[in-house]
């Protein structure tokens, strides 16, 4: 081992603490950025194994009735490898032990062999027998929720007929990966599930003998897909096509590339925030080291190491500390990716998880931790290798002390020794404590920016639910039904209101751009559901033209005035331009709205509505639950509250986790910072305080002179890193903006409290370490001339 070698080790063993702090950063900074790209793998090869061996459909249709001969009319469009005619519909299930009533979706399997395209994969049981018209398969996580297994029975309406149907096999579907029931913003597997059954049996029970609704087709490779839809919608337009999309616009399969995007937002962001401080940091320490050992760099270049060696020398200690960090985040970005991994399939079920993390992850994290590392350190090597040995030899030169106007205040006058002592220092040297303050604001920041998901949940939550709604349930059709529906429902008992709406499926264009969006129609003066904008409050759906949300109006390139052409598909197929009234801020999806009159008259289907809002009187809640399940032609009964625990408790078990994440790898960086911080200010008075100490000064006089600037920086650090921690807050909220969500930029006192109490309580445990070290200060040791 060369001379250099020995030193090298010296130096980590002596500074072994530090060294652990700064790599228990790039660790944290390394985990992350393992966490998230071994997700992101992990999940990209889960889903295109799944659909690829369960022959996951390119193209999806639905319609009112489409005789049966068409079919093959569709399997013949050019470029359709595969297609595969089905009924789907909806149905209230009463399951036992289950007030409310239960919303399932019911898809048809083949009579004779296996399904051609989105085959289930049968985790328990059997699939049905054709000869059984009440055998159902159900989907898995209803399976579990309502504790169903083979051999259980539950009953169900089926156009206003009840049926009890008989449970034969619990599956799993490409099309189901995040099952959500229409009009649903999460899953909820109690309250919505899919069942499959026989496809004579469900033609039977809806009117549809020698009839389809829904169609899938796959695709060659090549098929321009805009083309294929466009061939499938004037086949289905005379039989109510409500326009084919394809696999990118697939509900389920939507939410599952939209949170691939998100993991790539955070691969991007958490990671570069914790190696930029991990470089800080590194600068902080080899600045520190070669200002101390300018003696010994002298001495080697005068024995005839050369600057590439001496440089070499300091590079390879950064390289061993990264190193170390690399290492710990490894083993850990594999760990947290895994489980991150398996968490993801408690939402999106698959009935397997490929976690096969390549090296080519690891390789990218270690390479860009260790490049951080290197290029924190860059400055000071640099300084390293340009001292001439003369000058390196000799002792820096002493600073110039002359009586500042800060010493002439009525302050300083008032001020004991050490407290000027403190003052001075960070008065003499107002850089090295603003880099300093700015370390420890950095940690103060990543906290706020992490505790800030928090508030915006809230928010949030709020505003979707206890702001912007007001009724109790939503009620919705299968098919559209006559306004005089409202008086039905309001003689309900236990119904105090109700409030129509009209739901329609359009495409909406602007120039080139085309947007697959449904309309809302909304009554004039609607209370329990109106147009709600996030700043405004509710707002007053004009008499003409549309209101769109911002993000879509972002999407679509419009404004306010423009004019989009609107094509409604359903029945006659309406196309019209109508203008954009307004646009407003909403946080969950990209709606628009129009007057439910003006949307009625354009459609031209008479006064109609596609379903309720409807207040509740809890004292009769029992016996209108009870009445509900037995209403025919009823799609889905949704309830507010449901709606608000389920996005808790999702939040709960997503985004809350990741939220404790980044604290403990916040709290780490602050411990990091604030160490190094009194670590290198204690190495570089240990002179000076042992000095004092031999003149007469306490133990505690010397520590509260040098944890004195250390508490000072730190109250400098919070409202510095309050200003940092919301700058930060805004970019992550703009960085994870999509079309399902918008995260609102909250944060509350409370949050900047939590934050600068953590920093201070991390600044406290820190300095008490150090305390302890200087206590044991040798003073002969550190009063010695080096030789």
């Amino acid at each position: 081992m060369s001379s250099l070698d020995r030193k090298l080790l010296r130096e980590l063993w002596r500074l072994k603490a530090q060294v652990l702090a700064i790599a228990l950063v790039i660790a944290s900074g390394t985990a992350l950025l393992i966490m998230a790209l071994t997700t992101i793998e992990a999940l990209e090869e889960t889903t295109a194994a799944y659909y690829e061996r369960t022959r996951f459909a390119d193209v999806f249709a639905q319609a009112k009735r489409v005789p049966e001969h068409l079919g093959r009319d569709i399997a013949e469009i050019p470029g359709v490898r595969l297609a595969e005619t089905r009924i789907v519909e909806g149905a209230i299930l009463d399951m036992p032990g289950f007030a409310e009533p239960v919303v399932a979706q019911l898809l048809s399997l083949p009579e004779r062999g296996p399904e051609l395209l989105n085959a289930l994969v049968i985790r328990r049981g059997r699939l049905i027998d054709p000869t059984r018209p009440n055998e159902v398969v159900v989907s898995e996580p209803f399976a579990e929720a309502h504790r169903l297994k083979p051999g259980d029975t539950f009953e169900a309406v089926l156009r206003g007929r009840k049926r009890t149907l008989h449970v034969v096999g619990t599956a799993l579907s490409p099309e189901f990966v995040y099952a959500i029931a229409p009009g649903g913003l999460m899953p909820d597997d109690e309250r919505f599930g899919i069942l499959w059954m026989g496809h004579d049996a469900l033609a039977a029970a809806f009117d549809l003998k020698a009839s389809f609704n829904s169609v899938s087709l796959s695709l060659l490779p090549g098929t321009d897909e805009k083309d294929v839809i466009q061939r499938l919608d004037g086949i289905l337009a005379p039989f109510g096509g409500i326009g084919a999309y394809d696999r990118a616009d697939q509900t389920s399969n939507w939410f599952l590339e939209s949170e691939i995007a998100q993991q790539k937002n955070m691969s991007r962001i958490m990671p570069t925030i914790f190696l930029a401080v991990a470089a800080f940091l590194t600068n902080m320490v080899m600045a520190r080291l070669i200002e101390t050992e300018r003696r010994e760099i002298g001495l080697l270049k005068a024995f005839g190491y050369g600057n590439l060696a001496i440089g070499w020398h300091y590079a390879k200690m950064v390289l061993v500390i990264g190193t170390i960090g690399v290492l710990i985040g490894s083993l850990l970005g594999a760990w947290l990716g895994h489980w991150n991994t398996e968490l993801y399939t408690k939402f999106y079920r698959f009935p397997f998880l490929l976690y096969r993390p390549g090296p080519a992850g690891f390789v990218i994290a270690g390479a860009i931790s260790l490049g951080a590392a290197l290029a924190g350190s860059l400055a000071a090597v640099h300084r390293a290798v340009s001292l001439p040995p003369a000058e390196a030899m000799l002792p820096p030169s002493p600073p110039i002390y002359r009586r500042s106007w800060a010493s002439r205040t009525a302050l300083a006058g008032a001020l004991d020794e050490p407290s000027r002592m403190i003052l001075r220092r960070i008065i003499r040297w107002p850089v090295r404590a603003f880099l300093a303050s700015l370390g420890l604001a950095m940690s103060m920041a990543v906290l706020i920016m992490a505790l800030q998901w928090v508030d915006a949940i809230d928010s949030l939550a709020e505003t979707a639910f206890e702001r912007g709604q007001h009724q109790d349930a939503t009620i919705a059709f299968n098919d559209l039904q006559p306004v005089d529906t409202v008086t039905d429902f309001e003689n309900l008992p236990g119904v105090l209101s109700a409030e129509p709406y009209r739901h329609a499926s359009a495409r909406i264009s602007h120039g080139h751009i085309v947007e697959r969006q449904g309309i809302i129609g909304v009554p004039a003066g609607a209370v329990l559901s109106p147009v709600f904008d996030v700043e405004r409050g509710r707002v007053e759906v004009p008499p003409g033209g549309v209101m769109i949300s911002r993000k879509l109006a972002e999407l679509l390139n419009v404004r306010a005035g423009d004019t989009v052409a609107v094509e409604l598909l359903e029945d006659r197929q309406a196309r019209v331009s109508l203008p954009v009234t307004q646009i407003f801020e909403t946080y969950l999806g990209t709606p628009a709205y129009m007057d439910m009159a003006a949307l009625n008259r354009i459609a031209d289907d008479g006064r109609v509505v596609s379903g309720l809002h409807i207040r509740v009187d809890a004292r009769s809640r029992e016996n209108l639950l009870k009445r509900l399940k037995d209403i025919p032609n009823i799609a889905s009964v949704l309830f507010r509250q449901a709606a608000i625990d389920t996005f808790y408790k999702t939040m709960g078990e997503t985004i809350f986790i990741f939220i404790g994440f980044f604290v403990a790898f916040s709290v780490t960086l602050s411990v990091g910072v604030t160490y190094n911080s009194i670590r290198i200010a204690l190495s570089e008075r240990a002179r000076e305080l042992a000095t004092l100490r031999v003149l007469g000064f306490s133990r505690w006089e010397i520590s509260y002179i040098l944890l004195g600037e250390v508490g000072i920086l730190t109250w400098i650090a919070i409202p510095l890193g309050a200003a940092i921690g919301y700058g930060l807050a805004w970019y992550m909220t703009s960085a994870f903006e999509t079309e399902l969500y918008r995260v609102p930029l909250v944060l509350r006192d409370a949050t900047y409290g939590e934050a600068g109490l953590i920093a201070l309580t991390a600044t406290l445990i820190c300095a008490a370490v150090v305390r302890r070290r200087l206590d044991r200060l040798d003073l002969i040791a550190v009063l010695k001339t080096r030789e």
